[in-house]
């Protein structure tokens, strides 16, 4: 792949597969969630090798450092050997079990639940979900 000597930020985040289109990129950066050195940047920014990026999408954060420049989408297998993710362990592994929660699922093809079978899955969920009161 030829590298290119300028490159926007927003577009390197695109070709890198951190954002599915360009607009979420562009959007992110305008919004404050793409940073350098703690600072907010602009779509317009110019990609250097080196730098370190603070990307917020959601809950999750990443760390990246450039490796490569890249402007045109690639596969992801491809994209990895772009940027090198520097996101501490610690904080990946606090985000993947803070959203550890059990999911009710019945086998298909059982149909609709029963009514015995509808206490049994309101029982289950009394400690998880804050019932409503008639008072409110």
């Amino acid at each position: 792949m030829p590298e290119k000597e300028k490159l926007r930020i927003d577009k390197y985040l695109w070709a890198i597969r951190q954002f599915k289109t360009r607009t979420l990129a562009s959007d992110a950066c305008k919004a404050g969630r793409v940073k350098l050195d703690g600072n907010n940047i602009k779509p317009s920014h110019e990609v250097r090798l080196g730098e370190i990026y603070q990307i917020a999408k959601g809950p999750d954060r990443k760390i990246i450092k450039v490796t490569a420049l890249l402007e045109n989408r690639v596969d992801a297998k491809t994209a990895v050997n772009f940027y090198e993710d520097i996101t501490p362990v610690e904080q990946t592994v606090a985000f993947k079990s803070m959203f550890h929660a059990p999911v009710l699922k019945r086998d298909r093809g059982t149909g609709r639940p029963t009514k015995r079978d509808r206490r049994e899955i309101d029982d289950l969920q009394d400690g998880f979900f804050v019932k409503k009161t008639e008072e409110e």
